[in-house]
């Protein structure tokens, strides 16, 4: 048999999917991976792990109607000649498009991961955004009429899309806890010695509370001018990214440390004494914080969908209220006044997620959901949440 992942960036299919992937390919399945961009050193991994890769015409973000005719007829094309049994996508316009072209397939059986609703479905009231997330939800809902399951990283998005209409009734809404995380390759590491070093790492956006951060890291440096606040992550394309020349500056004033950008997080998260992740984006489920708190390091995140799952306020980490900077302060100032409480926290992050959180779980619930567990993993005793649509309608 044979599935098809589509993705909207080569590298997430190593980063946050390998594992996955290697999973179906230990199932005995044929595994075919899409993605837009052209990435050798991605491609010869996932061919290294068995895995076929096709490159498919999508612009990842914006809302071109050509642009995504084009990626309409690129995964249909697709489809066609590859005759999968199976088709699992993720994320916005990979599971909009391979939804519709799905339906053109009577035999594929279509599966959508929502990793998270992003700034479409937050809160801000204008009327270009309420415009476009009217659109976005009736994209959706055309999706996902036939997909066999939707899973999603935690509850606040399934009531927000039964909110929006975009689940039909008897879909099956299959919450799992993200991505996972490998145990193994994101080791328990030992809290360094010298003086406090925060650390963020995100996508260079206001929304992910870069803003927040910096004026945070200007006020504790006033109360203690030894803690360090570090910077890393990509910059971006996004409308509501940071500029360039804005980071140089916070740079510059030594406001924070940027390190730019890795394709390893493990050493940057080895040397930081806390991570932050102060965002007002609607997260899924932060790759970030998990990663983080499998290395054993406590978590200050927001009172957002998505960052406050994992999070047990004063046991693994604090929650502060979004764009607050003052809370955020706080809660840094709270970490620094008592030199065992970064430890205290690292130690539970870390059994969180070995107990909730760990690739292995994940994998198993994504495989038995998909009736593709065939070679003997049990998953019977894993804690899935399974619900259609219209048994959430009281939540709303």
């Amino acid at each position: 048999m044979k599935i098809i992942v589509v993705a909207s960036l080569a590298y997430s299919l190593v980063n946050f999917r390998g594992r996955l992937l290697s999973s179906m390919i230990d199932h005995g399945y044929e595994v075919v991976a899409c993605a837009p961009d052209r990435d050798p050193e991605i491609e010869a991994r996932l061919k290294a792990m068995g895995v076929t890769y096709r490159a498919i015409p999508m612009a990842r973000t914006g809302l071109n109607p050509v642009g995504d005719l084009l990626t309409l007829f690129g995964l249909v094309k697709c489809f066609w000649r590859e005759q999968p049994d199976i088709v699992l996508a993720y994320t916005q316009k990979p599971i909009v498009y391979s939804g519709i072209a799905c339906r053109m397939f009577a035999r594929i059986r279509f599966y959508a991961m929502v990793s998270g609703l992003g700034h479409v479905y937050s809160e801000n009231g204008s009327s270009i955004l309420c415009y476009v997330r009217a659109l976005v939800s009736a994209l959706y809902r055309v999706a996902l009429k036939t997909a066999k399951a939707v899973f999603v990283f935690n509850g606040d998005d399934r009531g927000e899309m039964i909110r929006h209409a975009i689940l039909h009734e008897g879909t099956r809404v299959i919450q799992v806890p993200g991505s996972g995380v490998d145990l193994s390759h994101y080791a328990h590491r030992p809290i360094p010695h010298g003086p406090p070093i925060f650390l963020m790492v995100a996508r260079l956006l206001q929304n992910k509370g870069l803003v927040e951060y910096v004026e945070a890291a200007k006020q504790v440096r006033i109360i203690r001018p030894d803690a360090q606040f570090h910077l890393l992550g990509p910059l971006d394309e996004n409308p509501s990214a940071v500029s360039r020349e804005t980071i140089e500056q916070w740079h510059s004033a030594g406001a924070i440390n940027y390190l730019g950008e890795t394709r390893d997080v493990r050493p940057y998260l080895a040397a930081a004494s806390f991570f932050v992740l102060p965002s007002w984006y609607r997260e899924g489920l932060p790759r970030t914080i998990l990663e983080a708190m499998a290395v054993g390091r406590g978590v200050i995140t927001t009172d957002m969908p998505g960052c406050r799952e994992p999070i047990v306020e004063g046991v693994n980490g604090y929650i502060v209220e979004p764009r607050n900077i003052q809370a955020l302060v706080d809660a840094m100032l709270r970490v620094i006044a008592d030199p065992t409480t970064a430890a205290r926290l690292g130690e539970a992050a870390r059994k969180t997620v070995e107990s909730r959180f760990s690739v292995e779980q994940v994998n198993a619930q994504l495989l038995g959901a998909m009736g593709m567990d065939r070679q003997g993993v049990n998953v019977s005793h894993l804690p899935v949440t399974t619900a259609t649509a219209t048994a959430f309608a009281g939540d709303l």
